[in-house]
């Protein structure tokens, strides 16, 4: 009832389907059945994060069979994890009401587990890799695969949109390399920001004409309580309105709803 009442609905799809032929598996590492993406997108959401620390957890096969589920479902746009160098350069472009969009998503890191060298299409890392965004070379070299990116696709869309798979678990506040990583994103144009692997809610702010929504926190989970906050999730709602003079984007009517 919540989601009908948007044109545009996104949700993180934390674990991998791999679906059930690769054996479902829980905490550490994770494989989930199709099943879930299917009742995810019967209540209604069309727009799917899907590069976590667990993508890689069942290994390259299980990517591929994700792949090949979302590429069967033609009404979401599911981005961050691809079968192919090519797959992952496409540009998606959608757009309803007259408003054109896409989305762009990245993990921080895959737990320790090593990209294959050559699949890096396999799921989108910015990787942390230090204590420090501004010392951490890998981090500021992967800054230029991002805006590259970013750059294939800004100047073709009305309203860029970037999920990020950041932050430190259970922490209420942005690190350093969240902060560090919005205002990049900001200063490259994106329009709005949305956070997720906390598993706790952070919080809402813009930087410039940016939204950055720092943690969703956890929608649907089996997760085992450190604290009361990782039972809780938030739904941010808000209005995309396009000028029809000068084609200028506005963010009206944010809201937040706890769950």
């Amino acid at each position: 009832p919540i989601v009908s009442n948007y044109d545009i609905k996104y949700y993180n799809q934390e674990t991998i389907l791999g679906g059930t032929e690769l054996g479902l598996k829980s905490y550490p590492v994770f494989n989930s059945p199709y099943e879930v993406g299917d009742a995810m997108i019967d209540a209604g959401f069309n727009l799917v994060s899907l590069a976590t620390n667990h993508t890689l957890d069942r290994g390259e096969k299980a990517v591929l069979s994700s792949r090949n589920y979302w590429n069967n479902k033609s009404n979401v746009l599911a981005v961050g994890s691809y079968s192919s160098t090519e797959e992952r350069n496409e540009v998606h472009i959608l757009k309803k009401n007259n408003i054109t969009y896409t989305m762009l998503n990245y993990t921080y890191g895959t737990n320790g587990i090593k990209v294959p060298s050559g699949k890096e299409y396999l799921v989108n890392v910015w990787p942390c890799t230090g204590n420090n965004p501004d010392t951490d070379t890998k981090y500021q070299e992967y800054k230029n695969i991002v805006k590259e990116d970013i750059n294939r696709v800004r100047d073709k869309v009305d309203v860029l949109i970037v999920a990020m798979h950041w932050g430190t678990e259970y922490e209420f506040t942005p690190n350093k390399y969240q902060e560090d990583m919005a205002k990049f994103l900001s200063d490259n144009g994106v329009d709005i920001i949305i956070g997720t692997h906390p598993h706790v809610i952070q919080p809402i702010t813009y930087i410039n004409n940016t939204l950055v929504i720092y943690s969703l926190g956890n929608f649907i989970s089996a997760h085992e309580v450190v604290n009361t906050a990782n039972r809780v999730g938030l739904m941010v709602s808000l209005d995309i309105e396009k000028d029809s003079t000068t084609s200028k984007i506005s963010i009206n009517n944010l809201e937040s709803e706890l769950l």
